[in-house]
């Protein structure tokens, strides 16, 4: 929404003509040119646009929804870590595979079967089922695409034998979390134990990996995407009476993604036919002339050439469609609907000044009014998106690049194409032709013989006399007469300062309890059988989290025992976190020492100590895989430890910080990594990211405000609205379950520039007006551009309202935050900011302003 603005509020700043008047001239010459000359003022954005709407035929080239790529900080740590993982553990899964050593999480599906009436899933019945689950699964191709080691397919549960057809463990059997070398704590969930030993589990895992190297890439995604197809039937087929099961692979995320745009397709049209509906409602007129339905229509063309133009430039460009750019289409329909309202208000109020004057004088006056404001708000809101591109997140950068660039496109053509469709329309009124048929309406005594009917629909009144201009909107002259009192008696005073005490209580409050991060889930459709997985995986499998990788990243001297001991340290103190379970760490070196301890191995020379790595591998091969040696020394070696209890995004936050520092505060060199730490990393950067850029463009909406216009007060009262409805937005979105991640840093972007315009022209109405009271210059400003603030709070309202039926959680979080910056933007323009300034207004008085 751009703001509110009215043909009444003048900018005519006495101390500011440097800047006002040129600009007045020069919209005053651009109303000249397209009222002498209107026809190419129309044609020519037609024909840009359809020659820039050329552009979307790059579209598919240009899509860019990889969710890491898109969603993750672009110089995040964890992928300068996962590069050093591949460099120096280069994987094999055709031969030595192992899930917790990938530096990616591979290529696999997963399923989860859940005991069904609270059963175990070790009992015989549905241990029958999940053996018969994998058999499904484990067909002839996954057997020739498999990601293998020790010369067969990787097993997909630590229970299952190679061949699968073992029988249930026997209860108290087994030891969990670790039973002998396996660690049971992904492989089983919802366990119940007695002295370590386990009992029962009410959920196992089954992960199915495949192999992504080498020439079987290609196959394994195609055997994935076959399994997702199939998936559903064979467990039906199946008739699993003892288990249920929810599936997921490693495409599900992306391919969910990617299925989201398509779901909000269908929105526009309903966001469009609102749109013209309150446009066309809000410009009826009762006579059949000056009716304004076609320059309601015209002005929703305008903001939909917008559009085509602003996206086909950057689709020629390059820029990168991500599926977050889909909202921008919804928000420029009700900024560039605002600014026709604000055209449209300013071609009335002269055409009331100057009845009898010509088109090229009234289109003067109209853009000499409207114009300078819609430059004002548009300033503020193109720099609030383009201050946006300042982040790590490429999916936020490419929603400002093409939303700041479609407001430019909106702003023009609102000067261009609507200024010439305003002409066009006054000159149809000139000569009495009714708005549909354009065929003359003449008015004269014999109408009055005509039925009241057609005299209605052909004259626009029922005694055949033409109507005369409208004068005062009932609006306004509500604001003046009834509510402007209202607002500004003493008590509603007190009552008002209460209820915004209250407000900024509860924004403060929710700003503590605001939540980081986004929660993958939240990229798939609420319909996406990811979500039941999901619930599975939080349910049953949450208490042990990633196997984190400790990377020794250089190269040091092992078989120095200082050396060793610092080793030893560094790794106590990654252990004595408190998300870490040191029982459940793996680390070579320890194994190594402790093999020297007993005297099985000399490894205090580095000759002893690189040529007895070999007894170390024969007891345990996987070590092999954690050193990375040359013929004379180890280049990079790493190992193991356990997480445990990160349940929410907080804990993820808490762990990755924690171990990073722990890790920088060793003496050995070190590297904490899990490809989970590549989603992670966005936690690290998105407060400062979202301070940094509201606190940008704060300082630039200051700057444009002091320019164009530069009161004191008026300022402070910006300065005041931003900071207020930038911490209403942050607080109350986190009672709306909204977390502070990429997708709602966008709108808090924007909320600076909506907090402009709903905040300046009223209060500069206020410190100009040449009321005598505090309370009368607010009643004036209230009737002056309170409709405007109404009237587009409601079309931006109207143009986000259709994302509220999204299943989708990212076009609902942006309809969620464009309400509330709406909501609070609006109640701060009609509401707290009238009330405040009866109180402090008397400071505010213009110099030249009699008191």
């Amino acid at each position: 929404m751009a703001g509110p603005r009215d043909p009444a509020e003048r900018c005519s700043c006495r101390n500011t003509n440097c800047v006002e008047r040129p600009l007045r001239r020069l919209f005053e010459g651009l109303a000249s040119g397209v009222a002498a000359c209107p026809w190419p003022f129309v044609l020519v954005p037609l024909l840009l646009s359809g020659g820039l709407g050329a552009g979307f035929v790059f579209l598919p080239q240009r899509q860019a929804n990889d969710i890491e790529e898109q969603f993750t900080p672009t110089w995040g740590p964890a992928k300068a870590e996962r590069d050093f993982v591949r460099r120096h553990f280069p994987t094999d899964d055709s031969e030595r595979f192992s899930a917790p050593r990938l530096p990616t999480e591979g290529a696999y599906a997963a399923l989860i079967a859940v005991a069904t009436n609270g059963t175990s899933v070790l009992e015989p019945a549905a241990w029958a089922d999940v053996l018969r689950l994998n058999a499904a699964v484990h067909d002839t191709e996954y057997e020739r695409l498999c990601a293998r080691t020790a010369g067969g397919c990787a097993s997909p549960n630590p229970l299952l034998s190679r061949r699968g057809d073992a029988g249930p463990p026997a209860p108290g059997s087994l030891r969990f979390p670790v039973n002998g070398s396996e660690f049971l704590g992904a492989a089983l969930g919802g366990v119940e134990t007695d002295g370590g030993r386990l009992l029962r589990a009410r959920a196992l895992k089954l992960l199915y990996y495949l192999r992504e190297d080498g020439p079987e890439a290609q196959d394994s995604r195609q055997w994935l995407e076959s399994f997702l197809q199939s998936i559903s039937s064979k467990v039906a087929d199946l008739r699993l009476g003892s288990i249920q099961v929810t599936y997921f692979t490693s495409l599900s995320r992306q391919q969910e993604f990617e299925g989201n745009a398509k779901s909000v397709i269908p929105l526009f049209s309903v966001t469009y036919f609102l749109t013209i509906s309150f446009a066309v409602i809000s410009c009826l007129r009762l006579s059949c002339i000056r009716n304004n339905i076609w320059l309601a229509s015209c002005g929703v063309l305008s903001s939909c050439l917008a559009v085509l133009s602003s996206f086909g430039l950057m689709l020629f460009c390059g820029v990168p469609f991500v599926v977050t750019v889909a909202n921008a289409p919804f928000l420029i329909l009700g900024v560039g609907v605002d600014d026709m309202f604000i055209m449209i208000a300013s071609w009335e109020q002269s055409l009331m000044k100057k009845e009898k004057s010509n088109v090229k004088s009234l289109l003067a006056e109209t853009y000499a009014e409207a114009a300078l404001s819609v430059t004002i708000t548009t300033l503020t809101d193109v720099l609030a998106f383009f201050i946006g591109t300042w982040t790590a997140f490429p999916s936020v950068r490419s929603f400002c690049l093409y939303t700041g660039t479609a407001f430019v496109f909106c702003y023009v053509y609102t000067l261009t194409f609507f200024g010439a469709v305003l002409v066009l329309n006054h000159k149809r009124e000139q000569g009495n032709r009714h708005w549909l048929t354009c065929m003359r309406v003449d008015v004269g005594k014999d109408q009055a013989e005509n039925s009241c009917l057609y005299n209605a629909c052909c004259i626009g009144s029922c005694s055949g006399q033409p109507s005369q201009p409208e004068g005062e909107h009932p609006m306004s002259t509500f604001l003046k007469k009834y509510y402007g009192p209202f607002i500004t008696n003493k008590w509603i005073k007190v009552l008002m300062v209460l209820l915004y005490g209250a407000y900024l209580g509860g924004s403060i409050y929710g700003c503590t309890q605001i939540r980081e991060g986004i929660d993958l889930r939240n990229l798939a459709n609420d319909a996406s059988y990811v979500i039941p997985y999901y619930d599975d995986e939080d349910k049953y499998f949450s208490t042990y989290g990633p196997r984190v990788m400790v990377v020794i990243a250089e190269s040091v001297d092992y078989w120095n025992e200082s050396v060793r001991l610092a080793i030893e340290s560094c790794t106590q103190n990654l252990e004595n976190i408190s998300y870490v379970d040191k029982n459940y760490s793996e680390s070579w070196l320890r194994v190594y020492t402790g093999l020297a301890k007993r005297g099985l191995v000399n490894i205090d020379s580095k000759t002893d100590f690189l040529n007895n790595l070999n007894v170390l591998f024969r007891i345990i091969p996987s070590f092999e895989w954690d050193i990375n040696k040359t013929q004379d020394e180890i280049e990079a070696s790493r190992f193991f430890i356990q997480t445990v209890n990160v349940t929410s995004a907080v804990d993820e936050k808490n762990l990755l910080s924690q171990l990073r520092e722990a890790a920088k505060q060793c003496s050995i060199p070190l590297k904490v990594y899990h490809p989970a730490f590549i989603y992670y990393d966005q936690y690290l950067v998105i407060v400062q990211n979202t301070v940094q850029n509201v606190v940008i463009a704060a300082g630039a909406m200051l700057v444009v405000s002091l320019l164009l216009i530069p009161n004191p007060l008026c300022c402070l009262w910006v300065t005041f609205a931003i900071a207020s409805v930038i911490v209403g937005v942050a607080g109350f979105m986190t009672f709306w379950k909204v977390n502070l991640d990429s997708i709602s840093m966008i709108n808090l972007v924007i909320c600076i520039g909506f907090s402009v315009d709903f905040s300046a022209h009223i209060s500069y109405a206020f410190v100009t007006s040449g009321e005598s009271s505090a309370n009368k210059r607010s009643i004036e400003a209230l009737s002056l551009l309170g409709y405007p603030v109404l009237q587009g709070a409601v079309s931006t309202i109207l143009g986000i309202v259709v994302l509220a039926a999204s299943n989708t959680y990212i076009f609902r979080t942006f309809f969620k935050i464009m309400f509330l910056v709406i909501l609070f933007g609006a109640l701060h323009g009609l509401v707290f900011i009238p009330v405040f300034l009866t109180v402090f207004g008397n400071f505010g008085r213009s110099s030249n302003t009699k008191s």
